[in-house]
């Protein structure tokens, strides 16, 4: 028999069903009725609700609910700082069983080998990562990555399984004003998925930027952004990341009515942000504690993904789709009882039973040996630019603040709260040392550095002292890159990130007791922010406005260009 007639003989029930889920109740979220009645499984398909089912093996899931599984639509899996194999182990139990990933962290490392890195890891995973293909590798042309890709290097990667589109297109200057280069990527996947990226667009702008064929887009952080591009056709992911908390501005959007078009999403996660309060399982509890009905954060947890995304196969407890499945004991709480992803019950023994592919792009870190003096400030003009920290958003304020020169050099505040910020280019291109002020950290003393420095992953470090400074910098080149904190001229903690400088080799329950380290040490020092580090990789991402800083100087993202 094949497969195709096996699933219809036991969704008839003619044969046993490989699996059934007996005595739950299934929430329908297309008609919001409960379905009382039995849920046969063939393979990685459900192939009936609402009956009575003999099966091959049974599970007892009495007096529980069951929904679909949950899709986080928008996320860099390099930025929990674990493989893929590490947070598919970490989130799949959270109910998350397909991550829309954008693999442009180690694509901006190592070029088109660490997509194919995330295309072969998904045909391993009991998630369904799906891998879109980056479209902005650097974002501009204001940094030094790694790597570059152009149109003709997404050309060979498409048509993967895993494959939906292209990934969020940054450089929205580049598509309002034509760019050749964002041209070919658009002309490439004009037939396809194309996904956003457009903080504080509106109007006009808004207009062209749609009009290029893009569908989705994570980036509105209030209500009214958000309903100016609901009713312009996009699709809003809201996202709630470790830095990027946009749910409580965006909640009152939410309703019943505009559920189906808008989903949940969060971007940047770590595993210690992921212990302490968790994953799209979180946002769903967070959302109805503030009054969203449960249907409309239900259905934009997972149904409203999967048809943003045309992922038509999933985002019901029906016949015919896949059997993703997770079962709530509290659905007010969104409390996960147990979780089937493709049919496959999320337990040890199956993460146990995946193939682990072996990790890429160690020594990535090729950065140059840097000192004190190489911190120092050369202009002579007292009125600088300032990048202003807004805590809980990857936007920034552009400061204007008057630093005395003494000594030839502008020196950081801490009764100020002025820090110095420093980029060093690490892939071995060109050497550049850009440095510039921050204010928002809190920090009094010491350094904090970082190889996770958005998106091009040069090194990025803040820090009131320079030889500390120089101190945490070299260390991230001994340890292949990670996070460090540097106080008093030692290294008082540090988590390795092997991988593309960007993953750990570890388990993600280490990296979490790490993470929990590095916090506590920068608390030490003063800071104030609750995620520091990733606080401090937004910084360098020169598509998000309106003041950050590259390896090649500050820029002012509202005028898209480096300050001289």
């Amino acid at each position: 028999m094949s497969d195709l007639e096996m699933r219809i003989a036991q969704g008839r029930g003619d044969e046993p069903a490989d699996l059934v889920l007996s005595g739950g109740i299934v929430w329908d979220l297309v008609t919001d009725t409960m379905i009382k009645g039995d849920v046969a499984i063939c393979g990685d398909t459900i192939v009936g609700t609402g009956a009575d089912y003999d099966g091959k093996v049974k599970i007892d899931v009495n007096g529980q609910t069951l929904v679909p599984g949950f899709i986080d639509t928008h996320l860099h899996i390099e930025s929990s700082l674990v493989t893929p194999f590490e947070f598919d182990r970490c989130v799949t139990p959270l109910g998350v069983t397909t991550a829309i990933c954008d693999p442009h962290e180690i694509a901006n490392v190592i070029g088109p080998d660490g997509i194919r890195y995330f295309q072969d890891a998904s045909l391993h995973t009991l998630m369904d990562i799906r891998v879109q293909l980056s479209s902005c590798v650097p974002s501009t042309d204001m940094e030094t990555a790694g790597a570059r890709i152009d149109a003709a290097d997404l050309l060979p990667l498409m048509g993967h399984p895993s494959g939906i589109g292209l990934a969020e297109f940054m450089n929205y200057p580049a598509v309002i004003h034509r760019d050749a280069e964002a041209m070919a990527k658009l002309t490439l996947f004009e037939l396809g998925h194309i996904d956003g990226h457009c903080p504080l667009l509106s109007g006009r702008d808004l207009n062209a930027y749609i009009s290029a064929g893009i569908r989705t887009e994570h980036e509105a952080t209030t209500a009214e952004e958000a309903l100016e591009k609901l009713q312009k056709g996009l699709r809003v992911l809201i996202r709630e990341g470790s830095v990027s908390k946009d749910l409580q501005a965006l909640q009152p959007l939410l309703t019943q009515t505009t559920a189906p078009y808008m989903c949940l999403c969060t971007d940047d996660r770590n595993p210690l942000d992921i212990a302490e309060e968790g994953h799209l399982n979180f946002m769903v509890a967070e959302l109805i504690r503030l009054g969203t009905p449960p249907l409309a954060a239900y259905r934009a947890a997972s149904l409203s993904g999967a048809e943003a995304f045309g992922l038509n196969d999933r985002g019901q407890i029906a016949p015919g789709k896949r059997a993703d499945i997770v079962v709530l004991s509290d659905v007010q709480a969104c409390e996960v009882g147990m979780v089937l992803a493709g049919g496959v019950q999320v337990s040890d023994s199956a993460f146990a039973a995946r193939s682990i592919l072996a990790p890429v792009a160690r020594n990535s870190v090729n950065a140059p040996k840097v000192c004190a003096q190489d911190f120092r400030t050369t202009v002579n003009r007292e009125e600088t630019d300032v990048i202003g920290i807004i805590e809980g958003q990857i936007i920034t304020e552009h400061l204007r603040e008057t630093i005395p020169i003494r000594d030839g050099d502008k020196h950081p505040d801490p009764a100020r709260d002025l820090a110095r910020i420093v980029v060093v280019e690490r892939h071995g291109k060109n050497g550049n040392i850009a440095t510039g002020f921050v204010r928002g950290f809190g920090l009094q003393t010491g350094a904090i550095a970082s190889t996770v420095c958005h998106d091009h992953h040069n090194i990025a470090c803040v820090g009131m002292n320079y030889d500390d400074i120089a101190i945490a910098t070299n260390r991230l080149s001994e340890i292949e890159g990670g996070l460090v904190i540097a106080e008093d001229g030692i290294v008082v903690a540090e988590l390795a990130l092997p991988v593309a400088g960007l993953m750990s080799l570890m388990p993600f329950e280490q990296v979490r007791t790490d993470l929990q380290n590095m916090r506590t040490a920068a608390v030490a020092l003063g800071v104030s922010l609750n995620e520091p580090f990733l606080q401090l990789a937004f910084l360098a991402l020169p598509v998000i406005p309106s003041l950050k800083i590259t390896d090649r100087g500050m820029v002012d993202i509202t005028n898209f260009q480096l300050i001289s």
